[in-house]
C-alpha cells in the first residue's frame, strides 16, 4: 500500500470556475481517510483527480513516492468502488471479479486463488455463479468491493458506495468495509482507503481521520472525536453531529473580574475559566455553540426557562426541541419521564460548558480551538 499526498491541488472548469482551492493533504500508508461535506463541495472531484478520472488544473498528487499527475488510471495502482457498482451485466460474479486480472494476464491459478479468497472475506462465495441482475443491491456492492480487493491496489477509492442502499444495508456494508480495512492491516497487507460520503454518520464511524470539505476547501482534518468535540469552525460544528450543535448569538462582557456570555439581554453564563483564550473578545459579539447532550435539565433556581416544542423519541434516547425566548435549541435525554413532553410545557435547562465551542462572529472560527 502507499501514502497519498496532495499538494496545492486545484480544479478549474472552463478556465473560470474554480471548484477546488489549492488543498494540501497527507494520507498515511494504511490509513482510512473519509472525505465528507455537502453536495458540491468538490469531495468527489478530489477523489476522481486521485484516480486519474478528472484532469488536474494545478498542483501535484503523489501515490507512494511517485508523482502520478500524468499517469493513466490503470498505472496509478488504485482500485475504485463506485456508487452504481459498475458491474458487467453479462458476466457472473466470478467473471466480474476476475476481469481486470485476466487483462493483466495473470496465471489462471493465481486469478482463481485471488477471486476465491476475496469472495470468502466478503461472504459471497455462494454468489460466484450469479449475474448482477440476480443479486440485491448489497450483494452487488460486495461484488464491486471484491473486484477491487483482488487487484491488490496501493490505494482503494470509494465514491459514495452506499448511497443506493437502504438504511439497514448501509449499516451492514459500513461494518463490512471497516472490518475489511482492519483485517487487511492486521494481515500486513496495509490498506490505504479514501472514502467519499455526504453522510456524517458514515464519516464518524468509519474513518481513522476525517477531512471535512466545503466549497472546494478543507475545513478541518482530524480524528472523528476531535472533529466532534473540537470543531475548528462553525461550519464543521454544524455539519458534524446529528442533531447538529446548538448556536446562540450574544456578547462577552466582564464584570468584577469575571467574564460572562450575555444573551437574550439579561441571561448570563460564566465563562471565566476560558479567560486566557477569550479576553480579546470582551464587549464583542460571539456565537456560543453547545452539543445537545451538553444541555441538561435542572430546576427553576439553577436554570433558564424554556418551552417544549417537539419531542423526537428514538427509543433508548430522545431529543427535545425547545425555545429559550426566541432561540430554538435542542437537548438529548435518556429518560422522558423527567419532563412534561406536551407542546409549550415549561422546562428549565442549563449548559455543561466543558463541551463549549465559541465562534468569532465574523470569521466563524472557534476561539477555543
Amino acid at each position: 500500500m502507499a501514502k497519498v499526498v496532495l499538494k496545492n491541488l486545484e480544479k478549474i472548469y472552463s478556465g473560470r470556475t474554480k471548484v477546488l482551492h489549492g488543498i494540501d493533504l497527507e494520507i498515511e500508508d494504511g490509513e482510512f481517510m473519509v472525505f465528507v461535506g455537502p453536495s458540491g463541495c468538490a469531495k468527489s472531484t478530489t477523489l476522481r483527480m486521485v484516480a486519474g478520472l478528472e484532469e488536474i488544473s494545478s498542483g501535484e498528487i503523489y501515490i507512494g513516492d511517485k508523482l502520478v499527475n500524468k499517469l493513466k488510471p490503470k498505472d496509478r495502482g488504485i482500485a475504485m468502488v463506485f456508487q452504481n457498482y459498475a458491474l458487467y451485466p453479462h458476466m457472473n460474479t466470478y467473471e466480474n471479479m476476475a476481469f481486470a486480472l485476466k487483462m493483466a494476464k495473470l496465471p489462471k491459478d493465481e486469478i482463481d486463488r485471488r477471486v476465491k479468497d476475496a469472495a470468502e472475506k466478503l461472504e459471497i462465495t455462494s454468489l460466484l455463479n450469479r449475474k448482477p441482475k440476480e443479486m440485491s443491491g448489497g450483494q452487488r456492492q460486495r461484488v464491486a468491493l471484491g473486484r477491487a480487493i483482488v487487484r491488490k491496489p496501493q490505494v482503494f477509492l470509494f465514491d459514495e458506495p452506499l448511497s443506493n442502499l437502504d438504511a439497514k444495508l448501509r449499516v451492514s456494508m459500513r461494518l463490512k468495509i471497516s472490518q475489511l480495512h482492519k483485517e487487511l492491516n492486521a494481515n500486513k497487507e496495509k490498506a490505504t482507503m479514501i472514502y467519499v460520503t455526504h453522510d456524517q454518520v458514515e464519516a464518524m464511524t468509519m474513518g481513522d481521520r476525517i477531512c471535512v470539505m466545503n466549497e472546494g476547501k478543507i475545513m478541518q482534518v482530524d480524528t472523528p472525536l476531535n472533529i466532534y468535540n473540537h470543531p475548528r469552525n462553525k461550519f464543521v460544528a454544524s455539519f458534524i453531529g446529528s442533531p447538529s450543535m446548538n448556536f446562540i448569538s450574544g456578547k462577552l462582557v466582564k464584570e468584577r473580574k469575571k467574564i460572562y456570555f450575555e444573551f437574550n439581554r439579561d441571561n448570563f453564563i460564566d465563562l471565566t475559566q476560558f479567560e486566557e483564550k477569550i479576553s480579546n473578545y470582551i464587549n464583542k459579539e460571539v456565537i456560543f455553540g453547545i452539543r445537545p447532550e451538553k444541555v441538561y435539565l435542572t430546576d427553576e433556581n439553577n436554570g433558564f426557562e424554556g418551552r417544549v416544542n417537539i419531542v423526537e423519541n428514538m427509543g433508548s434516547e430522545a431529543f427535545v426541541y425547545f425555545n429559550l425566548g426566541e432561540i430554538e435549541l435542542k437537548l438529548k435525554i435518556e429518560n422522558l419521564n423527567k419532563i412534561d413532553t406536551k407542546y409549550d410545557s415549561k422546562i428549565f435547562i442549563n449548559f455543561n460548558i466543558d463541551g463549549l465551542a465559541l465562534f468569532d462572529k465574523i470569521t466563524e472560527n472557534n476561539i477555543l480551538y
